[in-house]
């Protein structure tokens, strides 16, 4: 039996073949195309010394909103090498695409620790960026005016926090008296060795990155902020507020967060 085509029908098919009209009914996805509708990447979040996961908690709130899943590790801060190690198994744990964000310290951190291939981005909040062999303590020694800080002998060396009398003045300047309070008082010490220990990987060679500069910052330069972003080749924002952006502009902080997330899909 013959089956008769109209020639409207004829037509509108081959418009079709000749547009690649792959969202069709009944028509496959070209091969290499992506969905808009694709799982987004995991979002894994390290924070830096004198901080813990919780300070994340505003931009989580943000990225969850948004469909992201979200991870905040809790960073040892006991030395790159152990904390690289440290925040490595946790990526291999997670399965498809991370963006790997770092701040302050944390960002010293994600630079060595994104050698697994599932990292497609790396996003630095305010964050350190040593090149091979490059101590954190070397970059910080360029910041001026230096942190006032407390040191602890512990088993392991020495410990160092911040002064909880000038914590807001270095670290959370733009932060409410009461909440930077609880931030001093809470903040987690980092071990000595997480500035002399120096860097072995340059992870933002091969992965790409992007960067959020605070202009109001007292613990990590401006300037320098800007130097490290540029010899990464990092994407680069730059937002008024302090130390602690992740605290008082969350929005900010999702933001580039979000936009380093959609070059993966």
């Amino acid at each position: 039996m013959r089956i008769r085509i109209s020639r409207r029908v004829a037509l509108a098919a081959g418009a079709l073949a000749l547009l690649g009209a792959t969202t069709a009914p009944g028509v496959a996805m070209a091969t290499g195309e992506r969905s808009d509708d694709s799982p987004k990447p995991t979002v894994v979040l390290v924070h830096g010394a004198w901080a813990d996961s919780s300070s994340w908690a505003p931009v989580m709130e943000r990225l969850r909103k948004d469909g992201y899943p979200v991870r905040a590790i809790a960073n040892p801060l006991q030395g790159l090498t152990d904390d690289t190690a440290y925040v490595s198994s946790y990526l291999a744990a997670i399965d498809g695409p991370v963006v790997l964000v770092g701040h302050s310290y944390g960002g010293a951190v994600i630079t060595n620790a994104a050698s697994d291939p599932d990292v497609k981005a790396l996003v630095y909040i305010a964050g350190f960026i040593p090149a091979k062999g490059e101590t954190v303590g070397e970059l910080a020694a360029k910041s001026s005016p230096p942190i006032p800080l407390i040191s602890t002998q512990v088993p392991d060396g020495t410990d160092v926090s911040i002064d909880p009398d000038h914590f807001r003045e270095a670290f959370a300047a733009d932060v409410d008296k009461t909440t930077a309070a609880d931030m001093a008082a809470a903040q987690r010490p980092a071990n000595t060795k997480a500035v002399s220990d120096a860097s072995v990987e340059e992870a933002f060679r091969t992965v790409p990155s992007w960067s959020l500069i605070t202009r109001q910052d007292h613990a990590i330069a401006p300037d320098l902020q800007r130097f490290m972003s540029a010899r990464a080749g990092s994407h680069t924002e730059e937002v008024n507020a302090s130390h602690a952006v992740m605290i008082s502009r969350p929005g900010t902080v999702t933001h580039v967060i979000e936009d380093a997330a959609r070059s993966t899909r």
